[in-house]
C-alpha cells in the first residue's frame, strides 16, 4: 500500500494486485490488533534495533523516517499516540483505522486496487527487464515496473506463503534461508510447564550460543505449556537464527536484576531471620510469586521441610546463584504460524539500497519483509516496510 501510494505520487498509473479479499490483512493483526505502526525514537535508535543488514536501510530510513510515517497517517485522518518504549499506536487502538487511512490515500492518488487476484509469476524479457506479471486466472498484466511486496512467511493465514520469494528466485535472486523470528521458544526443562501462565516483569535475560553471549535484554516474559514467550523472549529469538551451535543455546535468567549477589544474599538472610522458626518452603512468599516457589525450592536443592535456621551459608549462596542465573535450554523455536516476522529472504546484495531496484532485473523493485531485513519488536519491522515501500515507489 505504501509503495503504491508513493509510486502514484510520482505521477505513475498504479495497479495494486492483492490476492486476499481485502487489503491489509496482516496489518490488521499486528500489535495484537492495535497496530504498533512505528517507534518514535531518534533515527540512530532505529538502526540500533535492526538485527539484519541495518546499513542497507540507510537511504530508506532517511528518505522516509518514522516522523514522516506518523505525519502521513495523521494527515490521512488517523490520530496517533505514543506509549511506553516509544511505541506508536492509533489513538483508537484499532489497526483497522490505519488500514482505512491508507485506503483513503490510495483512493486520493487514484490507485487501482484489484482484490482476489493472485500473481503467479513475473514477465521478464530477453534483456532482463520486467514487463509485467502473470495472474492465476491466466491473464497477463503489462507494466513498465513491478514492485514485489508480498511479505515473508509469518502468519501464512494472512497470505504470506512465500510467493514473493519464489518469484524473486525465478528471476535469479538468491534467497537467504528463512527462519521464524520474534517467536516463542520451546524449552527442554519440564518445570516450565508447571509455571504456565506466569508472567514475570523486570527480569534480565542473557542468551548464550555455547559460551558466546549473543543477546542481553531486560523486560517482561511469560511461561507457557511448551516453554517461554513474552516481549523479552521474542527479542532474544531474533538472534536464534544467527546462532552456530544450535544444540548449545541457553537462556540465563536473572530474577532479581536490581540486586547484586551480595545484596540478594543479605535480603534472603533478612527474610530468614524474620522466619527463623519456619520451614524453608514457607519462608519465600516475599521473594517470589506463589506459583514460582515450588520450582525454586526444587532447583535450590534445599529440602522443603528444612528449618530456615538450619540452612547453611553454602546452601544459601547456591540458592542466590540459582535466582541470579536460572538456566533454560532451548529446544527449538515455534513455527511461522506463531512468528511475528521472517528472518532471511532476498539477499540485499542484489538490491540497490538507494532505490530498492533489483540489480539483476531492470524495472523490478523489492520491498518490505521479502528482503533479508528484520528488527526487534517495538514497531521497527513495520518501519522497515514503510521506508522500503516508500523508497521503491518513489524511485520509479
Amino acid at each position: 500500500m505504501m509503495a503504491a501510494i508513493s509510486a502514484a505520487r510520482q505521477h505513475n498509473q498504479v495497479l495494486l494486485l492483492e490476492k486476499n479479499e481485502k487489503l491489509g490483512k496482516k496489518l490488521f493483526i499486528t500489535g495484537k490488533g492495535r497496530c504498533n505502526l512505528t517507534n518514535a525514537c531518534d533515527t540512530d535508535e532505529l538502526f540500533e534495533n535492526v538485527v539484519s543488514n541495518p546499513k542497507f536501510l540507510y537511504s530508506a530510513f532517511y528518505a522516509f523516517d518514522n516522523r514522516k510515517v506518523m505525519q502521513l497517517i495523521e494527515d490521512a485522518g488517523c490520530r496517533l499516540k505514543i506509549e511506553r518504549g516509544e511505541r506508536v499506536f492509533p489513538v483508537s487502538d484499532h489497526s483497522s483505522d490505519i488500514i482505512a487511512a491508507l485506503q483513503r490515500l490510495l483512493q486520493k492518488e487514484r490507485v487501482e486496487v484489484r482484490l482476489n487476484t493472485k500473481v503467479t509469476g513475473l514477465i521478464i524479457d530477453d534483456l532482463s527487464r520486467v514487463c509485467g506479471v502473470y495472474t492465476s486466472d491466466g491473464k497477463k498484466e503489462y507494466a513498465d515496473a513491478v514492485i514485489l511486496a508480498t511479505g515473508g512467511l509469518s502468519y501464512p493465514s494472512t497470505g504470506s506463503t512465500g510467493d514473493g520469494h519464489r518469484m524473486a528466485e525465478a528471476a535469479g535472486h538468491k534467497i537467504k534461508p528463512c527462519v521464524p523470528s520474534l517467536v516463542p521458544f520451546e524449552i527442554t526443562e519440564k518445570w516450565c510447564a508447571d509455571l504456565q501462565g506466569l508472567s514475570l516483569k523486570n527480569v534480565s535475560l542473557t542468551m548464550y550460543d555455547g559460551n558466546k553471549k549473543v543477546y542481553t535484554g531486560f523486560g517482561e516474559m511469560l511461561f507457557t505449556h511448551f516453554g517461554v514467550s513474552g516481549p523479552l523472549i521474542l527479542s532474544a529469538s531474533s538472534y536464534y537464527g544467527k546462532c552456530k551451535k544450535k544444540e548449545e543455546i541457553a537462556l540465563e535468567l536473572d530474577l532479581k536484576p536490581a540486586l547484586s549477589e551480595e545484596q540478594l544474599d543479605k535480603r534472603i538472610l533478612r527474610d530468614f531471620e524474620e522466619n527463623k522458626n519456619k520451614q524453608f518452603k514457607n519462608s519465600l512468599n516475599g521473594l517470589f510469586p506463589v506459583k514460582l516457589i515450588p520450582v525454586m525450592i526444587k532447583l535450590s536443592g534445599i529440602a522443603p521441610e528444612k528449618s530456615v535456621n538450619e540452612i547453611t551459608k553454602e546452601e544459601r549462596r547456591t540458592f542466590v546463584r540459582c535466582i541470579k542465573q536460572l538456566i533454560l535450554h532451548i529446544d527449538t523455536v515455534r513455527g511461522f504460524d506463531e512468528a511475528i516476522i521472517t528472518q532471511g529472504g532476498v539477499s540485499v546484495k542484489e538490491i540497490n539500497p538507494s532505490t530498492m531496484e533489483s540489480k539483476l532485473v531492470k524495472g523490478l523493485y523489492i520491498a518490505g519483509e521479502l528482503l533479508d531485513l528484520d528488527a526487534l519488536t517495538g514497531g521497527f519491522n513495520l518501519q522497515i516496510a514503510w521506508s522500503t515501500g516508500y523508497l521503491a515507489g518513489h524511485s520509479i
